[in-house]
């Protein structure tokens, strides 16, 4: 991955944190790592545990929510499940997986909440 894409993600995962501490969430953790991968933001709304996935484009909304596929799913869940073994306090809490597009052209933060259910 070239670097301007690492610092593009990186940006907009920083603009996606702070969409989200304005909403009133809780950050909990960012790029969380597991064997089978990473999420972006672990954050509480509330009574949920939100499992995060930012995706940042120049200009197209849509190309940032269709490239969450069904096997990148998988691999968040799996990574949502690592991080509820290891921390057993979040274990009865209600957990939802959230999709935040950043528009670089236009500054615009498209949050889709329940973009997929395990």
């Amino acid at each position: 991955m070239s670097t301007s894409k690492i610092i593009s993600g990186q940006t907009g995962e920083e603009k996606a944190k702070n969409f989200l501490l304005n909403l009133g969430y809780q950050i909990l953790k960012t790029n969380y790592h597991s064997a089978y991968g990473e999420i972006d933001i672990i954050a509480q709304d509330q009574e949920e545990l939100v499992f995060v996935e930012v995706k940042t484009r120049a200009k197209d909304p849509e190309t940032a929510f269709s490239s969450v596929s069904r096997s990148k799913q998988r691999k968040l869940v799996k990574t949502a499940a690592n991080f509820l073994a290891r921390n057993p306090q979040y274990q009865e809490s209600f957990t939802r997986f959230d999709v935040i597009a950043v528009i670089n052209k236009t500054s615009e933060i498209i949050h889709l909440k329940d973009a997929f259910t395990p």
